[in-house]
């Protein structure tokens, strides 16, 4: 039995961020609650939030570098441990449309990954890394705001059903289980 009761995806909120490399945590929970979940945003918490088969959903709207913040308040006031929750996030180090997850570990550089790893006080959170792909010395932050290109899309749709897989065995059998799965 699954422990998983929060699931977090990282991105920046906002039209001009729809559809950018660093916001496919927002586009897994978004296909997550097509059709099931409405979302509602709650100011006092600084994140939009769905229920999706007994887990909450949650894209935080501090922007990228302020994450934990919202995390930190969604799961206090749903008393969910660190054990209870997976963060989906953006990763320049994997090849665009690799799955990775995992326990633990630092931020690698994630902005996101880390203010929820500084919040929490602990690196011991779980994580499903989303390959977008590296870019040129000197041009992370164009690539990473950038938007996928036509040719890249087919890859993308293909990863965010992946993910939104990985996410739902996690659900039904555990972390363990999706990570041989899906690793």
């Amino acid at each position: 039995m699954s422990s998983l009761r929060l699931v977090v995806g990282l991105g920046n909120p906002g039209a001009e961020y729809e559809n950018t490399r660093h916001n496919v945590g927002f586009m897994t929970l978004d296909r997550l609650a097509q059709g099931v979940a409405e979302w509602k945003r709650e100011q006092a918490w600084q994140a939009q939030i769905a229920r999706v088969d007994g887990v909450v959903l949650c894209k935080p709207e501090t922007f990228m570098n302020l994450s934990g913040r919202a995390l930190l308040a969604v799961a206090r006031f749903y008393q969910i441990p660190t054990e209870g929750i997976l963060v989906v996030l953006d990763e320049m180090a994997l090849p665009l449309g690799r799955l990775r997850l995992r326990v633990g570990g630092s931020a690698a550089g994630h902005n996101g990954m880390k203010s929820i790893i500084e919040t929490l006080g602990t690196q011991e959170v779980a994580r499903l890394r989303l390959g977008i792909g590296g870019a040129a010395p000197g041009e992370a932050v164009g690539h990473v705001l950038g938007r996928f290109r036509k040719d890249e899309r087919p890859a993308l749709e293909e990863m965010l059903a992946r993910s939104e897989d990985a996410i739902r065995m996690v659900q039904r059998e555990g972390l363990q289980v999706a990570m041989n799965a899906f690793n």
